[in-house]
């Protein structure tokens, strides 16, 4: 049997000096990153992506944070969990105060993803090299302590690895593994860069079958967002109970598609005590009787993505499946 082994390598070099809007970060990025090679994965940090890009703010994190906010997710105390425009779910809107002159604060790119693709052109004007590209920045994790770097933009890269249809060594079929290769390329990166050592640039070697030809930016790290409605987790379980009392269709998406009539009838049941035998069918929808909580149906119905039907009466409650 002939032994194989894997080598992966990262370098985060020193020297890259301040970086100001209107820079060519590209340009102070090359000299210290030299020499590239085909197939090498540079790692840049959104916070010095953003600089180059004007994205430094006078103020604080709260005076920027409703402009950064698509919707709130979830708050406990003081801290907001938010959905930002670009669709990332993170602490303020990814909106940092570190390493920044006092007063003022760092939003995230605009569009990383096309910031990707112009390192990405600029750096093979300069070195010659065909490279992937990733910007990160760091983010909790629900149902994990501490914080990680993701990618929030690429280019050149393919983030996702599908290995579903693939058999493993045992002849199992794989089903839905496909390893977020772009997040575990950022992380790998902060292990290097720190937090506060000044370098937030690496060099990701050993991945080149990840990185794509010339000319070829690839889905870009957008690809690794759930739209709306596609998480199980759209809202923090506070918000998720406010969110299903007030009934505002402009939350249903965020709820989800529609629950089946029986995941429905068995959340009546449950939460409600309603009997199996006082709900019916009626094309396509489903009519409950006799309920003696009549408002509490209608907020479980919402949360699973059914609505009141206008030929509701006083005695029974026609439901039906939100349409989108």
């Amino acid at each position: 049997m002939n032994a194989r082994s894997a080598t992966v390598t990262v370098t985060a070099p020193d020297g890259l000096p301040e970086v100001r809007a209107g820079d060519d970060l590209a340009a102070l990025v090359a000299p210290v990153v030299t020499p590239l090679v085909d197939g090498d994965v540079v790692v840049v940090t959104s916070k010095v992506v953003s600089k180059a890009e004007g994205r430094v703010v006078a103020g604080t994190r709260e005076d920027a944070l409703s402009g950064e906010t698509d919707r709130v997710v979830a708050r406990k105390g003081p801290t907001r969990i938010v959905r930002t425009h670009h669709g990332l779910i993170m602490a303020a809107a990814g909106i940092d105060a570190s390493n920044v002159e006092q007063g003022s604060v760092v939003l995230l790119p605009l569009d990383p993803d096309a910031s990707a693709r112009g390192l990405r052109t600029r750096l093979r004007e300069l070195t010659g090299a065909n490279v992937g590209v990733v910007v990160t920045d760091t983010a909790g994790r629900a149902w994990r302590e501490g914080q990680t770097d993701i990618a929030i933009g690429a280019a050149g890269l393919l983030v996702v690895e599908d290995f579903a249809g693939r058999v493993d060594g045992h002849g199992n079929e794989l089903a839905v593994t496909a390893p977020a290769v772009a997040d575990e390329i950022a992380g790998m990166a902060e292990l290097a860069q720190g937090k506060l050592s000044g370098r937030p640039v690496a060099v990701v070697r050993g991945r080149a079958d990840l990185v794509l030809p010339p000319g070829d930016h690839g889905t870009g790290a957008v690809a690794l967002i759930r739209a709306e409605g596609a998480d199980l987790f759209g809202f923090g379980a506070r918000e998720a109970v406010l969110r299903a009392v007030a009934g505002d269709p402009g939350d249903q998406q965020v709820f989800g598609t529609p629950a089946g009539r029986d995941e429905l009838v068995l959340a009546l049941m449950q939460a409600l005590g309603v009997r199996a035998d006082t709900v019916t069918s009626f094309d396509g929808g489903c009519e409950v009787r006799d309920s003696d909580q009549p408002a509490l149906v209608v907020v479980l119905a919402f949360a699973h993505g059914w609505v009141l039907d206008a030929t509701t009466g006083r005695d029974r409650l026609r439901l039906r499946p939100m349409t989108p």
